[in-house]
């Protein structure tokens, strides 16, 4: 129970690594507000599992963002952990791209991670103990093909976590990101169903044209980037901040 008494927030809380994350905390003892846009997935999940707490909050809105964040801190305390997991994950090809999907992706990808970290280090004081985690991307990284408002996205919020840990180097509160490549979620499912359809392929075939993006050549499962999520947030990692780790089978950058 290393983190009994702490209080711990998961933007995208309802699913995939969000939702692994989040349990794995609770497993810790950390109270833990998950966060998403379906209140009603959110709360079933909190009814199946202690400590979690469910509330609606959209990364993309600073309203909600910092009302629903002082609203959680109110209830359960400081948020000591933060876990920015939030985030769409769409492609298209550069020359197809448009300003509004471009802002979309940014909205919640990088937009997303600075009014959910600002609002969570406003409700600690200078000497609390804090981790903040960013989930980025191996993307954040390496170009992705067809993908250039994600991939500009994640390399966005490698560098708010380089900015913020030089910002506040010294302190108790350490930041760092993650960088799993293709993980064996539903947008990994969503994402090959689409990629069957289009090309006239078996959804198993698009599945493993996904998995080659890594370089083991296999999916990666939510327990490996909640593992490093947990060693951050453990006191061994207390000298590590402003890195991004890279979970992808194999050297990359």
């Amino acid at each position: 129970m290393e983190h009994a008494g702490r209080h711990a927030l998961v933007t995208g809380g309802g699913t995939g690594i969000g939702l692994d994350i989040a349990r794995a905390l609770a497993a810790a003892g950390a109270e833990v507000t998950i966060t998403g846009r379906n209140l009603d997935r959110l709360q079933t999940i909190a009814a199946e599992t202690p400590r979690l707490h469910p509330l609606a909050m959209d990364v993309g809105d600073e309203a909600s963002v910092r009302d629903g964040i002082a609203h959680a801190a109110t209830l359960r305390g400081p948020i000591a952990i933060c876990i920015a997991n939030a985030g769409i994950a769409e492609g298209a090809s550069f020359h197809r791209e448009t300003l509004d999907h471009w802002r979309a992706i940014m909205t919640t990808n990088l937009d997303g991670v600075f009014l959910t970290f600002q609002a969570a280090l406003a409700t600690l004081g200078r000497e609390d103990w804090g981790r903040m985690i960013a989930i980025s991307s191996i993307a954040g990284l390496r170009g992705l093909k067809g993908a250039s408002a994600y991939t500009a996205s994640k390399h966005g919020v490698l560098g708010l976590i380089r900015a913020l840990s030089e910002e506040r180097m010294g302190g108790p509160v350490t930041f760092n990101a993650l960088c799993p490549g293709y993980v064996d979620t539903p947008i990994v499912s969503r994402n090959a169903a689409e990629i069957a359809t289009r090309q006239g392929i078996p959804e198993a075939e698009a599945r493993a044209h996904l998995a080659r993006g890594n370089r083991h050549k296999i999916l990666l499962q939510t327990e490996e980037v909640t593992g490093a999520a947990l060693w951050l947030c453990s006191d061994a990692a207390r000298s590590v901040n402003g890195q991004a780790i890279q979970i992808a089978g194999g050297q990359v950058t």
